[in-house]
């Protein structure tokens, strides 16, 4: 399970003073780029050798608001990784807070610069395996 930390600016929220809900999804996207960053190699170096990882669904289920000025930690894991597919898991809390405020994951595809779907490179599944994590399903 990879961290990653992102601190809610003030035009992340909503007239309520929350967080608006679809900026969960950007928060997903940076602990996602940031978890394969920190495993050697950023997203676009991945682009460049002809791979890409479009989200083809979300999901996202609340449970605590998070506010202006929180420091959001964003929990992701590889759930699971498929010949041509592979979903992220995310769970937010604030910083030295065991409160979940939200829980969701991303499906994505393999394709390639044309947007065909394509079986993930040898390197990127290794790049994406945890030791010990989930098997690589056929």
């Amino acid at each position: 399970m990879f961290e990653a930390r992102v601190r809610v600016i003030y035009g992340d929220t909503d007239q309520m003073g929350v967080v608006y809900h679809a900026n969960y999804l950007r928060y997903f996207e940076l602990a996602r780029c940031e978890y394969i960053r920190a495993r050697g190699r950023p997203y676009k170096d991945i682009e460049k050798d002809g791979a890409r990882l479009p989200v083809v669904e979300a999901h996202a289920h609340f449970h605590q608001p998070a506010r202006y000025d929180d420091l959001l930690v964003v929990r992701t894991v590889v759930q699971e990784l498929r010949r041509v597919s592979m979903t992220f898991g995310y769970e937010v809390r604030r910083e030295g807070d065991p409160t979940l405020l939200c829980a969701g994951r991303t499906l994505h595809a393999c394709v390639n610069a044309e947007g065909r779907p394509i079986r993930f490179p040898p390197e990127l599944v290794r790049l994406l395996q945890e030791p010990g994590g989930p098997p690589t399903k056929p």
